[in-house]
């Protein structure tokens, strides 16, 4: 889970933090603040090569992803601006942490609403202490609730100015070739199309342009070391997926059940406990030893499963939304722009139009 991410809500604090109630005062003054320190903190990518205290490996990663923020603009179609041309080092481990939360029986996820974008399914908070006291409140008051470190966000490029252009950051610079591309291509799509109180839409169709980009970077500019190891991560991801996806419905049967609520607590500590144990078998089978998914199967519980929907559930039909559009990728953007500015359930019949694709 620790790729994925996730909208913070900064542009909303940004552009209006004063006019909310005193309640979410404290709040907002917090998203701006870390914004802004975040943001102080970057650099322009030349001025950064230039200096002689940066690394050598520093300095080709950089290189790295300006070669591919210039294929993003020239080859996807996605926006020309200043995002992902300054880099800002920000001595931690994550941009922000987002806070999730869902009912103890359900995968519904508890939403919150902000100007600008509306109602999104997680908090997010520059200071991790903070975050996690949050979520702590959430887990009191009945909630399954997670804190998820996110390396990376976007302000939608709802803020103009160059200064307000989201940066490059070390949360995720040093990344592996293809991993990087996806982040890059992830959060530009974001600035092409954003439906306010849609998350799944709006990652789904973000996951989408990410790994066409990503395919397409690889197979014309990638070397075989990058190209193999995505490929090997993108197996992992999917056999992630799947096994998820699955337990993921059968937890929803469970809790649409006419069983008793104790029934459905015991129904659900079994299933998880299942899932962790095939996880267990896949690390130590074909993952070969493979970490990298410990963190999110040792905390897991209703408000990881219910996030993870918002990145893949939406995914099949943008695809057949581009197959529609000619493999144009002007006339798509333009298309799920048109579906942006719809009310959900219209936006929805007009993505799902006229079945399921295969």
């Amino acid at each position: 889970m620790s790729r994925h991410a996730l909208r913070a809500t900064v542009a909303a604090g940004l552009l209006a933090a004063f006019t909310t109630g005193c309640s979410s005062l404290g709040y907002y003054t917090q998203s701006v603040s870390g914004h802004l320190k975040l943001l102080n903190a970057a650099r322009p990518v030349p001025e950064v090569l230039a200096d002689p205290a940066t690394s050598d490996a520093l300095k080709a990663r950089l290189e790295l992803t300006q070669r591919i923020r210039h294929y993003a603009v020239t080859a996807l179609k996605l926006p020309d601006n200043d995002s992902y041309r300054r880099y800002a080092d920000l001595k931690r481990s994550a941009a922000v942490w987002n806070v999730v939360a869902a009912p103890e029986l359900s995968l519904t996820l508890r939403t919150w609403c902000f100007p600008v974008v509306g109602c999104v399914a997680y908090r997010g908070y520059y200071d991790r202490e903070q975050a996690e006291a949050y979520a702590k409140q959430l887990r009191v008051s009945g909630l399954d609730a997670r804190v998820i470190p996110v390396p990376a966000y976007s302000t939608l490029g709802k803020i103009p100015g160059r200064y307000f252009a989201d940066p490059l950051l070390n949360t995720f610079v040093q990344w592996p070739e293809g991993e990087l591309a996806r982040l890059i291509f992830h959060e530009l799509a974001h600035q092409v199309a954003f439906a306010p109180d849609d998350t799944v839409f709006n990652e789904s169709f973000a996951t989408k342009v990410e790994h066409l980009g990503t395919a397409r970077w690889l197979a014309e500019h990638g070397s075989p070391a990058a190209r193999e190891a995505l490929a090997t991560q993108t197996l992992r991801r999917d056999e992630f997926r799947a096994l998820t996806t699955r337990y993921r419905d059968r937890l929803s049967a469970l809790y649409r059940s006419a069983a008793s609520d104790d029934d459905k607590r015991r129904g659900k500590f079994e299933l998880l406990a299942e899932m962790r144990a095939e996880h267990a078998a896949l690390k130590a089978g074909p993952w070969q030893g493979y970490t990298g998914y410990d963190g999110w199967f040792n905390q897991v519980n209703n408000a990881s499963l219910g996030m993870l929907a918002a990145y893949t559930e939406l995914v099949p039909y943008f695809e057949h939304l581009l197959v529609e559009q000619g493999g144009d990728l002007s006339r798509f953007y333009a298309e799920v722009q048109r579906l942006t500015a719809l009310p959900m359930d219209e936006r929805r019949q007009g993505l799902q139009r006229p079945t399921p694709p295969p």
